[in-house]
Parts: C-alpha cells; sequence; structure tokens
C-alpha cells in the first residue's frame, strides 16, 4: 500500500504554457521525491502593450511518500 501528498506550486516561462509546465515539473523534482503526476489547476498569461509575455501555471503535484 502506498500513500500519497499533493503539493501545489506556481510555475512561469516566457515560451509557452508547456514549458512553464516543464520548468515546474523539473523545479519541484530537485526536492521532492517521487513525482508520479501533476494537475494543471489555472492558466494565465502576461500582458504587456497588447502582447504576451508571459505564461503562468499553478499545479497540483502528486507525489509518493517512502
Amino acid at each position: 500500500m502506498s500513500v500519497a501528498k499533493i503539493i501545489e506550486i506556481s510555475a512561469q516561462s516566457t515560451e509557452s504554457f508547456e514549458d512553464a509546465i516543464k520548468l515546474g515539473i523539473e523545479k519541484a523534482a530537485r526536492t521532492v521525491d517521487g513525482i508520479r503526476g501533476a494537475w494543471v489547476s489555472e492558466q494565465k498569461v502576461h500582458v504587456e502593450n497588447g502582447k504576451v509575455t508571459g505564461y503562468r501555471v499553478d499545479m497540483r503535484v502528486t507525489f509518493v511518500l517512502s
């Protein structure tokens, strides 16, 4: 039997939502072992002068406790 925990993180990228997700998971994996998945709960963009300049995601990351 395994027990999992969920944490919430936010990540940003100037490239895309996909890049923000990738960067967020990679950063979380540096300090959290056993990541099994993530659910993107929100996506937001930052706009300056009518142009999208940043992408932000809020995620719930699931990992197994040892």
